[in-house]
């Protein structure tokens, strides 16, 4: 109980305090922001604080902060700690500069931060890894909830394939209208069923905690799951939304052309990602409570546990409101990975994003892309578990990308040694994202990013590292040799 209550303490002082240091590495000021400079009516339409702040955590609180803890606790309760303080440190971090360097480059989505301060050669590789990562984003984002209401709302009806086309049809409806006709409009309702369903949850767990503390302690099942999957990389890779995740970057600039000032970014960007924690420590915790009571529950799938979890704790009623909430998660996000990725499109591509008919037609290929995603991830039992290792991976491969585009612009402004804030997690997560691809590299028949085994753990490491070192030399390098004031800074002198 302790490691619960704490983290989700260290979460809230981690706000008050180094979300302070971190916004004075770029103070705010009174210069117009996107919406205000270049409105179109689309995707630059000013919106209030509390609208923004709704939507950036609706946005980014997909179902890895679910779904992935509830995975990643069986790495221990060692979760429960590095969850908190990977969070403040990397995650809100990371969240706080991809909205304010976007705002400061009148929107721009990370593409084009990419190439101007990592270069075009790169940015060119990486903007397509991006948009795959989007794809299988909104994939994994109408796979899960349709799982959900198929299993858990709906047991023996056999919807899942109609569930699935009723939520793609909003995800394509939401990103081809403004903003503010539909994201703008739905959030708040969807908003309040998430607070209820986790503050549902959060209760019933420090009741049933203070009853019975042992549903806190590691359990000797998570034994065989550790065996297989080490804590250093795969933790950080299972638990992305919750400590840090690149996808974050991707869904910042929708918010970032929507705010009426920068005095809003450390509530709306660092702030969001914080709240974010509270939501995984939550489910972490709720996820360690079920497999001590029931050390069966340790071999199903994350989606089914979700439902044990919230029908054990708050009964039929209340659990399907939670469950709910876990559907409007990763709904709200899949809508905006799509709308994020036609929008990356259309700014790459140079085609209007204002006129309706060019924005169908950027639609077009996206929409018949995650369409063959669907068709294949549900093939069979073991497609959709492809699907999510390489959503995993590259996700965090983005999360790295952005912090060291951050790095390279706070060296520019001469922040010096202070753009240690970005490089130090970025250098974190080069090594965890290097390690993992080379620990999961083919071996005797397997697919490249999917099954782990490939090298030993320790050669992967140092391969890793090799990587790393020249990826921080190449950040600095450029970071140094372009001193002065950028396109994204009019910063603060």
């Amino acid at each position: 109980m302790s490691w619960f209550l704490g983290g989700i303490a260290f979460l809230a002082i981690g706000y008050f305090t180094y979300g302070k240091v971190v916004e004075r590495l770029i103070p705010p000021d009174d210069r117009k922001t996107p919406c205000i400079a270049h409105p179109d009516g689309v995707d630059y339409v000013p919106l209030p604080k509390w609208k923004n702040m709704l939507i950036q955590l609706l946005n980014i609180a997909g179902v890895g902060p679910v779904i992935g803890v509830i995975l990643g606790i069986k790495f221990g309760k060692v979760a429960l700690l590095i969850i908190p303080v990977g969070c403040v440190f990397m995650g809100a971090v990371h969240d706080f500069f991809a909205g304010m360097v976007s705002m400061r480059m009148n929107g721009a989505n990370m593409p084009r931060m990419v190439r101007e301060h990592l270069g075009a050669t790169y940015a060119r590789v990486f903007t397509w890894i991006m948009m795959l990562a989007l794809l299988l984003c909104v994939t994994v984002f109408i796979n899960v909830p349709s799982t959900l209401i198929d299993r858990q709302w709906l047991p023996g009806t056999n919807v899942f394939w109609w569930a699935v086309v009723a939520i793609f049809v909003y995800y394509i409806a939401a990103t081809l209208f403004p903003v503010d006709k539909i994201i703008g409009r739905v959030y708040p309702v969807f908003g309040a069923l998430l607070i209820v369903g986790s503050a549902a949850i959060s209760v019933a767990l420090v009741v049933a905690g203070f009853r019975n503390p042992e549903i806190f302690s590691d359990c000797a099942g998570f034994a065989g799951f550790q065996s297989k999957n080490p804590l250093f990389p795969c933790l950080f890779v299972t638990i992305a939304c919750g400590i840090i995740s690149g996808f974050h970057a991707t869904q910042s600039p929708i918010v970032a052309r929507t705010c009426r000032s920068e005095r809003e970014a450390r509530a709306t960007f660092f702030g969001m990602m914080i709240a974010e924690g509270v939501i995984a420590m939550i489910w972490a915790a709720a996820a360690l409570a079920i497999y001590n009571l029931n050390a069966d529950y340790i071999s199903l799938p994350g989606p089914v546990v979700l439902g044990h979890i919230a029908t054990h704790f708050l009964g039929t009623w209340m659990g399907g409101v939670t469950v709910a909430a876990i559907v409007v998660l990763a709904i709200t996000s899949g809508d905006t990975a799509l709308r994020s990725a036609r929008l990356s499109l259309g700014e790459e591509a140079g085609i209007d994003q204002v006129k309706v008919p060019t924005r169908v037609l950027t639609c077009l290929p996206l929409v018949a892309i995650v369409a063959a995603l669907l068709w294949w991830s549900n093939k069979d039992k073991g497609s959709f578990g492809h699907l999510w290792n390489y959503f995993a991976w590259m996700n965090q491969l983005v999360s790295t990308t952005m912090l060291m585009a951050a790095t390279v612009w706070l060296l520019r402004l001469g922040r010096g040694a202070k753009s240690l804030v970005t490089l130090v997690p970025g250098i974190f997560m080069c090594m965890v994202i290097t390690t993992f691809i080379f620990w999961a590299w083919p071996s005797k028949g397997q697919v490249w990013g999917v099954i782990p085994g490939g090298l030993p753990l320790g050669f992967a490491a140092c391969a890793g590292a090799v990587v790393t070192a020249v990826v921080v030399a190449a950040v600095l390098r450029s970071g140094l040799r372009g001193g002065g004031r950028t396109s994204a800074d009019a910063a603060a002198k």
